[in-house]
């Protein structure tokens, strides 16, 4: 199947996961971003370093949420655990393991979150840029999408810039507009989110060469629900903002962390390992509103 643009970040081995199709029922949501592919410090890809590919919970889920009628994008990286692009050798053995993951489930796109060492280290940037290099040639028609962390004024431009420079053109450069500290505190997130977003933009049209319209195809944005870890608070109101802007634009990809925080918390407990959102809401509410985001 082709994917769509709304691809909400689900993670089975934490915050209490909830019943995808439940979800899917509730808010018209068919895609989810399955989070996250690591190893154990070597290059064997497993659910968050620990779960093999075939034979548990993470199989019978997709299995589940294919036949009602959706599907999965496996994301690799995030800001936890052993990283399969620091721990492979070389981007030939790093391109082997994205291989595993796409051929285990007949994938049509993957989703690589390069945070925290696997984002500064340069060697592993460019064992990363390699691999994905591989790996497009190898599934013509996979789409690839390369998640990173951003300032309010967008990304930094030296990934993009390489990876342009490397001949990797990734379907859709997707940023993370939170964890701004004190630059997020009390602002309005939707506002700050649209101000980056707009930065990726030009960045991207600055490293390949897109015309405006081009260049939005090829952007993204994944936010997160209710209280960040830098104490910014999005709110449901700005992830409709976020659809506004993404229906003028045409953006690429609208994801966020996580379908797991999406409700509210019991007894308005928070900080609340990424089970619930911190803010008054209903379930769901904010993939309901991303789901509202057809990609036109």
């Amino acid at each position: 199947a082709r994917p769509e643009p709304v691809s909400p970040y689900l993670s089975l081995g934490w915050g209490d996961p909830p019943d995808p199709e439940k979800v899917m029922a509730a808010t018209g949501v068919r895609w989810f971003t399955l989070a996250f592919v690591l190893s154990k410090g070597d290059c064997t890809p497993r659910w968050d370093g620990t779960r093999p590919l075939s034979g548990g919970r993470d199989e019978r889920v997709i299995d589940a949420v294919r036949t009602a009628g959706g599907d999965v994008v496996a994301s690799f990286g995030g800001g936890l655990g052993h990283k399969l692009e620091s721990s492979c050798s070389s981007a030939r053995s790093l391109a082997a393991a994205y291989q595993k993951v796409i051929d285990a489930y007949g994938l049509s796109a993957i989703d690589v979150d390069l945070e925290m060492q696997a984002y500064r280290d340069p060697q592993v940037r460019a064992r990363t840029i390699g691999a994905l290099r591989r790996v497009a040639a190898a599934n013509p028609g996979l789409r690839l999408y390369v998640t990173l962390p951003s300032g309010p004024e967008g990304p930094d431009a030296k990934l993009i810039g390489w990876a342009a420079d490397d001949g990797l053109e990734p379907d859709v450069w997707t940023i993370m507009p939170f964890a701004f500290g004190e630059a997020g505190w009390g602002r309005d997130m939707g506002r700050l989110t649209v101000q980056a977003a707009d930065g990726l933009r030009k960045r991207l049209q600055e490293a390949y060469g897109y015309d405006t319209a081009e260049a939005y195809r090829h952007a993204g944005v994944s936010t997160m629900a209710g209280i960040t870890g830098h104490g910014e608070v999005v709110t449901v109101r700005d992830f409709r903002a976020l659809v506004d802007y993404a229906g003028r634009t045409g953006l690429g990809r609208l994801s966020f962390w996580s379908v797991n925080r999406d409700r509210k918390c019991p007894d308005d407990r928070y900080p609340s390992d990424d089970t619930c959102s911190g803010v008054g809401q209903h379930d769901w509410a904010y993939t309901r509103v991303l789901a509202g985001y057809d990609g036109s």
